[in-house]
């Protein structure tokens, strides 16, 4: 039989392509608005013959004076239902088999996904057609996250857990990118199929996690080979020899096994959303969430936009150049993992992350499109800084606080705590991009005084976890000084 090892590993690829697909079905509607509102003036004469119209290459309903309003409610139906849909999720991913819930979720979100590019086929230009899309979008989208650091959760033991969730949850930064570089490659001939091949490509991997992905080590028989021993087992085939005594072939004991059975052990219910909030540290880490992704999503959905406002680049050439802000997400997530699982200090980490990236945030956007040398640099420091305490507290603090000490070995928490996590933090990916349609037309300059406002206030939610994590230092240190 496969080793343990080997289910391990191919739990990890399961779930890193799997959450992969789902970032990568999320990034085209960034890469697309730059082509649903071009500046048509570049494009030569309006072929319409109407002089007054500057919007003649624009797509309906997307054409008029508040596009960028409508953006931001496009991006606010996924968000806000994605956040409402996040604290249900977790609730149901502890009761229902993972990997069903897990693999419909994807199939049903590479179905909408591709719903949105139809729209281009079928030329739709109502409002509500892509508003109703992305709302089902988004509470279909909050099966993917307590599903799989669940099953992540449950494979993998707290020794490094920092850093080998650092460097699984790259699966954002490269869904991301995967998703900026599929859409680009139609956005300018045929955006719809920016959406339409995405959907395809969620749909598949969902398939094959139905077939494949093993939920919990219990689940299969991981033991190895046993040694041949000299012992009476020889003297009766039907019986084996562990370490622990005579076994038979089905792992049960074979001494006293027909006089006293054992009563199956109880399985433990499911922990309460209150129950969860009440574990040390789930309410600061969920709040310091709500403004870290705040700042992260909005890079998200309109990082694209603003390179082709600011720096005058084309629609694919600042999809791609966008990409390096998840480069740099990659690097902070594997960095904050590293240093947290070296220090033991998660919070601490992140709170010297989001003090550094308050001071970069302020020196991309004054700086950061003075040569393309600068902006590559910029972006890719920015995105360690911002990306790396969001997949910290996304992944190993999720994971810590669903086993936490206070939970007596209940097993039962892991999905309900990383929904409370990740739904608190989708309330903040849900006003970053909005508040970013809303402050956008009064200059970029005000966008980004209201993303480095979100990582002070990130970073000051954390101080009390900050505090006991110090304390927790210099107890040893004292006593390594014979105070």
């Amino acid at each position: 039989l496969p080793s343990s090892h080997s289910y391990r590993g191919l739990t990890l690829v399961l779930t890193f392509l799997s959450y992969t697909s789902y970032h990568l079905s999320r990034k085209p509607i960034s890469i697309v608005k730059s082509q649903l509102h071009p500046n048509c003036s570049t494009l030569g004469p309006n072929p319409h013959n109407d002089s007054n119209s500057t919007t003649w290459c624009s797509w309906a309903p997307f054409d008029g004076d508040n596009y960028k309003e409508l953006f931001g409610a496009l991006d606010n139906a996924f968000l806000v239902a994605y956040a409402i849909g996040m604290f249900i999720s977790g609730i149901f991913g502890e009761r229902l088999p993972l990997r069903y819930y897990l693999s419909g979720g994807m199939v049903l979100s590479g179905l909408f996904t591709a719903l949105f590019g139809l729209g281009y086929f079928w030329d739709i230009h109502v409002l509500w057609y892509f508003i109703v899309v992305q709302v089902c979008n988004g509470l279909v989208q909050t099966t993917g996250w307590p599903a799989v650091v669940a099953c992540v959760g449950n494979w993998f033991g707290k020794g490094k857990r920092g850093l080998i969730m650092g460097i699984w949850n790259s699966h954002t930064s490269v869904g991301n990118i995967l998703g900026s570089l599929i859409a680009g490659a139609w956005v300018s001939s045929a955006w719809g199929l920016s959406f339409v091949v995405p959907g395809i490509i969620i749909t598949t991997v969902g398939i094959i996690c139905f077939f494949f992905l093993v939920e919990y080590p219990e689940d299969v028989d991981c033991n190895p080979p046993l040694h041949h021993v000299m012992t009476t087992s020889e003297k009766d085939p039907e019986a084996v020899t562990s370490n622990e005594g005579p076994l038979s072939l089905s792992g049960q004991s074979s001494v006293d096994h027909s006089n006293s059975p054992k009563e199956p052990a109880e399985e433990p219910e499911a922990i309460s959303f209150l129950g969860a909030l009440r574990i040390p540290g789930v309410v600061e880490f969920s709040l310091c969430l709500l403004f870290a992704k705040l700042v992260s999503y909005t890079f998200l959905y309109w990082l694209p936009l603003y390179i082709v406002n600011v720096a005058h680049f084309g629609a694919k050439e600042a999809g791609d150049l966008s990409t390096l802000f998840d480069v740099g997400g990659i690097l902070g997530g594997i960095f904050a993992g590293l240093i947290s699982d070296y220090t033991g200090g998660r919070a601490t980490t992140c709170c010297v992350m989001l003090v550094v990236a308050a001071p970069m945030l302020f020196l991309y956007n004054h700086v950061g499109q003075n040569g393309i040398g600068t902006s590559i640099a910029m972006l890719i420091i920015c995105g360690a800084l911002v990306n790396g305490p969001y997949a910290l507290i996304t992944t190993a603090v999720s994971a810590d606080l669903g086993t936490h000490e206070s939970l007596k070995g209940n097993a039962k928490a892991l999905s309900t705590v990383t929904a409370i996590i990740d739904g608190t933090g989708s309330i903040g990916a849900a006003l970053g991009p909005l508040l970013a349609g809303l402050i956008s037309p009064t200059g970029w300059n005000n966008v980004f005084y209201m993303l480095i406002a979100a990582d002070v206030l990130a970073c000051l939610l954390l101080a009390r976890v900050v505090v006991k994590e110090a304390r927790g230092w210099c107890g040893p240190m004292a006593r390594q000084r014979g105070y």
